[in-house]
């Protein structure tokens, strides 16, 4: 019988390794999986790539990982919200690495390689620094930039419901990037707020399919 619900925090992050590359749901503060971060902060793992909308504020989270020193490289649309302290004095000290993607790129970017695309045009950053290093093409008079597909090892994310087959429901906003990045993450971990038994999800409010995740693990859950 499929299971994919873990025990632990620690269970479920067990598989993520030094250098590896990871996408983290949230919008603000709306959908992001705190309690993963700070378990993965407590375990140690460092030389990540964090792929989120921005780079972390306040004290908590993606700032916390960055403050510890365990973040190599930063891809993201908004690197600096409100109370971005943390990360704005590593980048300026060198100690991380930014890659800026207008938000509705990255979006596409994570899309693309979720649903197994290739490159996509987009006039998003044509004619700026965005296009530096890429190819660009002008087709009926309109400047284009090709861009990638990003995906990455894994996907962390922040669900309301999910069962033990994998399917995942989300709250309002808490929505956001954390469907499309657990179809392009290789291996997706959920922290859902309430397990439910298979089948209660209705299936037209199934938001993130089983098939695009491997861990459940429950919010509160020991580490």
């Amino acid at each position: 019988m499929i299971n994919k619900i873990k025990s632990s925090h620690q269970e479920a992050l067990q598989p993520i390794h030094d250098g590896a590359s990871i996408m983290i749901g949230g919008f603000g503060d709306a959908g992001i999986p705190f309690e993963l971060i700070d378990t993965l902060l407590a375990m140690g793992t460092t030389g990540l790539t964090v792929i989120s909308n921005n780079a972390g504020a306040g004290e908590r989270g993606i700032a916390a990982l960055i403050a510890a020193g365990r973040v190599r490289k930063v891809i993201c649309s908004h690197p600096r919200p409100p109370r971005s302290d943390i990360f704005a004095n590593a980048f300026r000290a060198g100690q991380v690495e930014l890659e800026c993607v207008p938000q509705g790129t990255l979006a596409e970017r994570m899309r693309a390689a979720g649903a197994g695309l290739g490159p996509f045009y987009t006039p998003t950053g044509y004619g700026t620094w965005v296009a530096n290093g890429k190819q660009t093409c002008v087709i009926d008079g309109k400047g284009y930039v090709l861009e990638q597909p990003l995906s990455a090892d894994f996907a962390l994310v922040r669900a309301h419901q999910g069962d033990r087959l994998g399917n995942l429901t989300y709250r309002l906003a808490a929505r956001n990037f954390n469907p499309v990045m657990c179809m392009a993450a290789r291996h997706a971990i959920a922290q859902v707020d309430e397990i439910v038994q298979a089948g209660d999800i209705p299936p037209e409010q199934v938001m993130t399919q089983a098939i695009f995740v491997q861990s459940v693990v429950l919010a509160g859950s020991s580490t």
